[in-house]
């Protein structure tokens, strides 16, 4: 056959295709009927056999409109897993805080994929990635929205956690940075902004489901470090698509993170004894930063869309982190243990409030359905991450979240973590006694 055959059996074939749309669409097992006649649409040649999915819209038993279909044909479902990014184009990507931390390890891997066209990294110093084009300003500055012009994605990463720094000044960085680069890239027709927060918004409770669903309440309050800020990263997420209609947002929300983090949680780890609250019952949950890297992908590629929570497959009980720590439990009762941690940080001796405890005493394990459904699966287990996390913490010593020098450290490692509580104690005591003379 000669290519002027193909070509005029190509154009009837299509001209069918199309005629019979309206019947197509309005039948709900459509797969079948779509999936044949591409087939023959690609026998003839020059016809692209994926233009359909990015066209064809059917509805559900539900009645619900759902998302392009899944051609039963496999070269079919091949070629359109091959398109990249949306609508078959390589993606510009933009992330904030893309010097250290997460971010670096996701620009890293942006930078290395195949879908991904063009890196934007935003911080305030460069970073290392060459592969990236580099823009150094504060994610405050309102001039960030004509940086922003041309990329697709934005992945957001510029939060301020850390143990040690001003509550207010984080706050006011946090709070103002996510609505600044929510506001720019609406303004530079962004499409997709993906937020990072935390699982730690659901709150440790101890009616919490084992696991939480992703749709769960968010039932934290702000008296952990860095919660409240995170609870309004999460409203802001919420109001977003309607202040700025065609923004899409994602909100992904890992479990314990690990992997060159340092956070209340991983603390814990660094202390002579394990302290755990008489009747409370923990469950950890690890997320490595590799494993959330890996979820961004999918978000900033659509693979995964909404509120994806992220970590390891199930939990680790108490009993079990004592095990394979090797590191012994110091147990108080509640409320030793809660007023000891106030008392402390109201006096400024540890930089962890006593919210952060309730992280370490009710479950707050969560389920990454989500991303599940889409394909993801966690390369680390909470087992290799507890591991790997007990290798970054050796040689540091914290007690009730206060991180020792050597000195402090030996003391504390002979007498043990009680001992140095009560030391602690004693200071608050001396501390008080020093005001009232005065």
């Amino acid at each position: 056959m000669g290519c002027h055959s193909r070509d005029s059996s190509a154009r009837r074939a299509a001209g069918r295709f199309r005629r019979r749309l309206p019947d197509i669409t309005s039948s709900v097992d459509t797969a079948p009927v779509v999936g044949s006649m591409l087939r023959r649409l690609a026998a003839c040649g020059r016809m692209d056999a994926t233009w359909y999915v990015r066209l064809l819209r059917v509805r559900t038993e539900d009645n619900r409109w759902r998302g392009p279909l899944s051609s039963p044909d496999p070269q079919v479902r091949a070629a359109r897993n091959i398109a990249t990014g949306e609508a078959g184009r390589r993606l510009t990507v933009a992330v904030t805080g893309a010097a250290g931390g997460v971010g670096a390890v996701l620009v890293e891997r942006l930078a290395a994929s195949e879908e991904i066209k063009q890196v934007l990294a935003f911080d305030e110093r460069r970073g290392e990635c060459a592969a990236a084009q580099w823009h150094v300003l504060d994610v405050r500055d309102p001039a960030i929205a004509e940086k922003l012009r041309g990329a697709d994605v934005v992945v957001h990463l510029a939060l301020d956690l850390g143990l040690d720094s001003d509550p207010a000044a984080r706050t006011a960085y946090n709070v103002r940075g996510t609505q600044t680069v929510l506001t720019a890239a609406a303004a530079a027709g962004v499409h997709r902004v993906v937020l990072c927060t935390s699982a730690m918004v659901y709150g440790a409770l101890p009616d919490n489901e084992l696991p939480l669903s992703e749709d769960a309440e968010l039932r934290a309050t702000a008296e952990a470090t860095g919660v409240g800020d995170l609870l309004e990263v999460e409203h802001l997420a919420r109001r977003a698509p309607r202040a700025h209609p065609g923004l899409n947002v994602t909100v992904v929300r890992p479990a314990t993170l690990v992997g060159g983090t340092d956070t209340a949680l991983t603390r814990y780890f660094e202390s002579p004894r394990l302290l755990v609250v008489a009747g409370s019952r923990p469950a950890w949950q690890f997320c490595h930063v590799e494993d959330l890297c890996s979820a961004l992908e999918y978000a900033v590629l659509g693979r995964a869309e909404g509120e994806l929570a992220v970590g390891c497959e199930g939990w680790l009980e108490q009993e079990e982190v004592e095990e394979l720590t090797g590191i012994r439990r110091m147990e108080l009762p509640s409320a030793v243990a809660l007023g000891a941690a106030a008392r402390l940080h109201r006096i400024g001796l540890t930089p962890s409030p006593a919210g952060d405890l309730a992280y370490t005493m009710y479950p707050w394990v969560v389920s990454v359905g989500r991303l599940h459904d889409a394909g993801w699966r966690p390369q680390w287990t909470n087992e290799e991450v507890l591991t790997e996390l007990l290798e970054e913490v050796a040689g540091r010593h914290t007690v009730a979240g206060r991180r020792l020098g050597r000195k402090d450290a030996t003391a504390a490692g002979a007498a043990g973590a009680t001992v140095a509580l009560l030391g602690a104690a004693a200071v608050v005591r001396r501390a008080r006694k020093a005001r009232r003379r005065i």
